[in-house]
Parts: C-alpha cells; sequence; structure tokens
C-alpha cells in the first residue's frame, strides 16, 4: 500500500516501524517498576498489568498504598544491627596480650 493514500508524508512514512518499538520500550519502562512493587510488596507481580485498564489503575494504587505489605519494616531491621547473637569470629583468649609501645619511639628494634 502506498503511503500517500493514505495520508501519511512518505518521509514520515519510514518512521512507523520505529513508533511501535518506542511503545514497546515504553511499555517495559512503564511495568517493570510496578512488577518489582508488586513483588516486594507481597502481591502478585502480575497485578502490574492491571496498570493498562483505565480504571483499575487507579484503583489497584490505591490498594497497594493503603494495604498491610507483607515485610519487616526498615526501622526494625536496623534496630538489631550488628546481630549480637552471632558469637565472634575468634575467642578473645587466642590472641596475646599486646606489647607496650617501646619507650623511645626512635628505636625500631629491641635492645637486650
Amino acid at each position: 500500500m502506498d503511503p500517500n493514500n493514505m495520508g501519511i508524508d512518505p518521509h514520515l512514512a519510514y518512521l512507523m516501524p520505529f513508533v511501535g518499538m518506542f511503545v514497546l520500550v515504553g511499555i517495559f519502562i512503564y511495568i517493570i517498576p510496578f512488577w518489582m512493587i508488586f513483588k516486594k510488596a507481597g502481591f502478585s507481580p502480575w497485578l502490574a498489568l492491571l496498570l493498562f485498564i483505565p480504571l483499575a489503575n487507579m484503583i489497584i494504587l490505591y490498594v497497594i498504598a493503603f494495604s498491610q505489605w507483607k515485610v519487616v519494616p526498615a526501622a526494625q531491621l536496623t534496630a538489631g544491627y550488628p546481630p549480637t547473637a552471632y558469637p565472634p569470629a575468634y575467642p578473645p583468649a587466642a590472641y596475646p596480650p599486646a606489647a607496650p609501645p617501646p619507650s623511645n619511639p626512635t628505636d625500631s628494634y629491641p635492645r637486650s
């Protein structure tokens, strides 16, 4: 089909395949963050596809915003850090007592 019969400028007709590609890239840019948000919130990530339905996208965003997420709040994660339940890597008795510093700092070796 000739682009002139459709009323499209011939120079712009060459850009038509790129428009479809830009639409697909835009869909992925829009879906991927919401997919991750739904997954981290404990919901099905497939709910991200509802964002393309005009009224459902507003409803699902409000449901996600005001629902109880199934994750641990960040304040609880940092309250017990560093964890004290783990034993130390080396017991303190394994280290010999530290030698006192030399009385003369210019001495680089001990004198006998």
